[in-house]
């Protein structure tokens, strides 16, 4: 358990965990602006998305794997080996020498990067009671805006003036020091106990996990691959539960992710990722492709969500304390499918301003869901088993995410063909495969209104996931009292003997 004798140290443990979140946080945005002048360098544009399916693939595999060991290890060992195997990832990464050594490379990075998101939050709330630890979300919330801002210009400036291996190196000097904040102000107190890993269960759930998010990652594969991918998942599925069932200390625990409140924040948690990653997809090519405007107010759009989003997570601690947790979710929740449902009112002629207030309702509404789910979850259960509990929510995100982008794409791709004649959807597809392709749609607008009704179609699919997040924050059970009242004196005691 965590020191609690020294609380001046709090804001130093904070601090760190600020530079973690950032490492990771920025590495999406400023790798994939380097990636075409490391195309042009490596070669294999075949592979490119890999680069990032790699990443993420490891990333969501062992996010709960780290959550349990930091149940049994501690945090600090569990977080600053996951820094380490990042870091090397990092380092190789800088040194690729073909695309496939990159993707290589990317994936040592994302079996560390598993690590810090989980970890880092459960830090969090182990040190801060549910009425300080918004605040505290509310700063790491804002540190993913701020990465989103300045990973695209940090990205530029690297490859432009220096070599692009940089945008992997750059994580060295960021991660020696976070390294360095834990080791001096990060303590724990981890009572002796024997340990037995679930090691056949960490293999078999890899296993399924892989297979599930290749068969929604790759879903231009032929079918016998896809046929082969699926019947892995559901075997080694199988297996898992069987053996998790059996496991003196399964890797993942069947009876906590069974609990209503856990799989309900888990649920909503998993909708709101999918509707999320939708908006984020889509928006963007819809200012660009029917509206004809810049990347630049594109970008704007988005940017509106970033700003929702860490904003209600800053004012999420006052809105507990006034109207309870119970209220704030789910009249806060109800900002989520509002927002969604400006984007049924998006027109050819509309306003870019219109798409970005529906983008900050949103936000919005998601910071509301993800901040209440993460402290509910983590309130619910012992410090032996908070570990486990913050990564399941963070793996539900995740996968929502994959499948949420995966199944509003193939909502996209059926639009375009049943707007479009054969013709006019084959013209429209090679219009997009060029560079320019998104502003040269307002040259022809026959392709364009087909490509604005098949988009319509996909913000439908983001408005009916909206509603049904929404509907399942209703099923989450919450007390009526919920966080407006202070920690008990129970609570207080309890922090003082960590």
């Amino acid at each position: 358990m965590l020191d609690y004798a020294d609380r001046s140290k709090r804001p130093l443990v904070v601090g760190s965990i600020v530079l973690a979140t950032f490492m990771v946080a920025i590495e999406a945005t400023i790798v994939a602006t380097a990636m075409p002048r490391i195309v042009g360098q490596l070669g294999g544009f075949t592979y490119y998305s890999w680069v990032f399916s790699a990443f993420l693939l490891a990333q969501s595999t062992t996010t709960v794997i780290y959550g349990k060991l930091s149940d049994i290890f501690g945090r600090k060992p569990i977080l600053i080996g996951g820094i380490l195997i990042f870091l090397a990832g990092s380092a190789l990464a800088g040194f690729a020498w073909s695309m496939a050594s990159l993707i290589v490379f990317r994936l040592v990075q994302g079996l560390g990067a598993g690590a810090i998101q989980p970890v880092t939050t459960t830090i969090v709330g182990d040190l801060y009671k549910l009425d300080e630890r918004a605040r505290v979300q509310g700063v790491l919330a804002s540190v993913w805006a701020v990465s989103a801002v300045i990973g695209p210009l940090a990205g530029g400036l690297i490859v432009d003036n220096i070599s692009w291996a940089w945008i992997f190196w750059i994580n060295l000097p960021i991660g020696f020091l976070t390294i360095v904040g834990f080791v001096l102000f990060l303590h724990e107190k981890i009572e002796p106990r024997e340990a037995k890993i679930d090691y056949l269960g960490t293999i078999l759930f890899s296993i399924a996990i892989v297979s599930l998010l290749v068969i929604l990652t790759e879903t231009d594969a032929e079918l016998w691959v896809i046929a082969s991918f699926a019947a892995l998942f559901i075997g080694s599925g199988i297996l898992f539960i069987l053996q998790e069932r059996r496991a003196p200390e399964p890797i993942i625990s069947i009876a906590l992710w069974g609990r209503r409140l856990v799989a309900t924040c888990n649920a909503a948690t998993l909708l709101a990722g999918m509707a999320l990653i939708g908006l984020t997809t889509i928006l963007p090519i819809y200012v660009q492709g029917v509206l004809g405007r810049s990347p630049l107010v594109a970008g704007f759009t988005l940017t509106m969500l970033i700003v929702g989003w860490p904003l209600a997570v800053m004012l999420s601690s006052r809105f507990f304390r006034t109207f309870g947790i119970r209220r704030t979710l789910r009249v806060g929740s109800f900002m989520f499918p509002f927002g969604a449902a400006f984007l049924l009112f998006l027109t050819p002629d509309s306003s870019p301003i219109l798409a970005g207030i529906g983008s900050f309702l949103m936000g919005f509404g998601m910071g509301l869901i993800s901040l209440t789910s993460i402290v509910l979850v983590q309130d619910s259960v012992e410090w032996s088993m908070r570990g486990s509990a913050t990564a399941s929510i963070i793996f539900s995100r995740s996968l929502g995410n994959t499948l949420g982008a995966t199944a509003l794409g193939a909502v996209l791709n059926i639009g375009i063909t049943h707007f479009g004649s054969g013709a006019l959807a084959a013209k429209l597809h090679d219009v997009l495969n060029q560079p320019t392709g998104l502003s040269d749609l307002s040259a022809n607008p026959a392709i364009r209104l087909v490509f604005y009704s098949a988009l319509h179609w996909s913000f439908w699919g983001v408005f009916v996931v909206a509603i049904l997040t929404f509907a399942t924050t209703w099923l989450i059970p919450i007390t009526h009292h919920a966080g407006r009242k202070p920690s008990s004196r129970a609570d207080a005691q309890e922090a003082m003997s960590h």
